[in-house]
């Protein structure tokens, strides 16, 4: 029988006096097989600790993200059980609140109350600190969905953070492509700024590097802090000199208020903004953004592939099932983070945190045999029986490097009309080099 535990745990943002809190397991059969080694009569509970923003800034992805990964733990426990395999899997949900400090707090939560495997957070400055503090110091393995900060790829987390998102050492160079493109030549000065937290200086600092690269002008970064009262200096500082373009990076917090600055200045047109997947509203411009501060930008963000028979079918079970109906970004590597907590675990026969983390990027990866996840009792079949498969996911290949980043990903490129409505222009690959 299938088993789903879904518990909302709803944590204030409290100081945590400390983090060295042993890697949880309540079943030690696990026999910490795998490895070429037949596993198939492992027998473990394995509980999956879900980081996902149900309020906050990111509070629009929480939902979509939050059903995605309960499909997978649905779908993974129809195919344990369809193979006669004696592992449960189970999941437990946390709100991070898109805060750093709340994030540590409930990934601490998760993993006192037996969580074997994180998937989230969410926000890079959210993943950096849980990273560290939680999932390295606990041996926990944890895969972020939609982290994206280059800062990641480096992260002193002895090898216990993955992610399904690309980092945005790509999504940089995307966008400046997309500029290019758009243009018909790099003959611009872009002038730059993002809130000062990884994911929008890590995407400022590729876009700059990349667009010079080209032969473009750069003015900037503004970093400003996302908790300032008034933007109406930083707002100065982003249109002085007269810029051509303008690359800014952030959430709905607090663009609405710097976007409301850059307007006042009169040397403002948002149909020269471009940004990035933290300000793509599909359901157009929120209330709370004045239109004139985004309506006619245009921007990239992470997507995955929608002619694929994988992404399709992912999406036909998404639309199906009850729930946040509305698809948002990073659901699919949201779903896709879930499953491979699973597959690593049966593939190292075993609950332990370091036996999962060990297997994560062997599952996700060439070489071995490709199955998606319609074909998940077959691809667990072979698991057990100590056989390499390459896991294709829902939002791509994955394809994770010894960093446990993907090296193939996929973009979507949007825009906004003068009236503030979304649409999305093309979708491109971009190989990690």
């Amino acid at each position: 029988m299938r088993r789903l535990k879904l518990v909302l745990l709803a944590f204030a943002v409290a100081a945590l006096a400390s983090f060295g809190i042993a890697a949880c397991g309540d079943d030690d059969e696990g026999d910490g097989g795998g490895g070429g080694e037949d596993v198939s009569d492992a027998s473990f509970d394995l509980t999956v600790g879900a980081l996902v923003p149900l309020t906050g800034d990111l509070s629009q992805f929480g939902p979509p993200g939050q059903k995605a990964a309960e499909l997978a733990i649905e779908e993974a426990s129809a195919a344990l059980e369809e193979v006669g395999a004696d592992i449960t899997v189970t999941m437990e949900t946390a709100d991070t609140q898109t805060e750093p400090q709340a994030a540590q707090t409930a990934a601490q939560q998760l993993v006192s109350n037996g969580a074997n495997c994180l998937v989230g957070p969410w926000a890079s400055s959210e993943t950096v600190p849980v990273g560290r503090s939680v999932a390295a110091r606990s041996e926990i393995p944890l895969i972020s969905p939609s982290s994206t900060s280059p800062e990641i790829t480096d992260l002193p987390d002895n090898g216990f953070v993955f992610r399904t998102a690309p980092s945005d050492a790509l999504q940089g160079q995307v966008l400046a492509d997309a500029v290019e493109q758009e243009l018909g030549s790099t003959d611009a000065t872009v002038s730059l700024a993002a809130r000062n937290d990884p994911y929008g200086e890590g995407i400022v600092t590729e876009f700059k590097a990349a667009w010079e690269a080209k032969g473009g002008t750069t003015t900037g970064p503004v970093l400003y802090d996302p908790e300032l009262s008034s933007y109406n200096s930083e707002a100065n500082q982003i249109v002085e000199g007269d810029p051509d373009q303008f690359v800014i990076i952030d959430f709905e917090e607090p663009y609405n208020r710097l976007g409301a600055a850059l307007a006042r200045t009169g040397s403002f047109d948002a149909a020269n903004l471009w940004t990035a997947d933290g300000l793509a509203f599909e359901d157009g411009i929120p209330k709370s953004i004045p239109n004139d501060a985004l309506a006619g930008a245009k921007g990239t963000r992470p997507s995955s592939p929608e002619d694929t028979d994988t992404a399709m079918a992912f999406d036909e079970l998404y639309k199906q099932a009850p729930g946040a109906k509305a698809r948002g970004t990073f659901d699919a590597q949201n779903f896709d983070a879930a499953m491979l907590c699973v597959l690593a675990a049966v593939a190292a026969g075993s609950n332990e945190g370091p036996a999962i983390a060990e297997k994560i990027q062997e599952v996700a990866s060439a070489p071995g045999e490709k199955y998606d996840f319609t074909q998940l009792a077959e691809a667990i079949e072979a698991l057990q029986a100590g056989e390499d498969i390459d896991f294709e996911g829902a939002s791509g290949p994955l394809d994770l490097d010894d960093n446990g980043d993907p090296t193939v990903a996929f973009y979507e490129r949007y825009e906004y009309d003068d009236q503030g409505n979304f649409s999305i222009v093309e979708t491109v690959e971009k190989q990690a080099e």
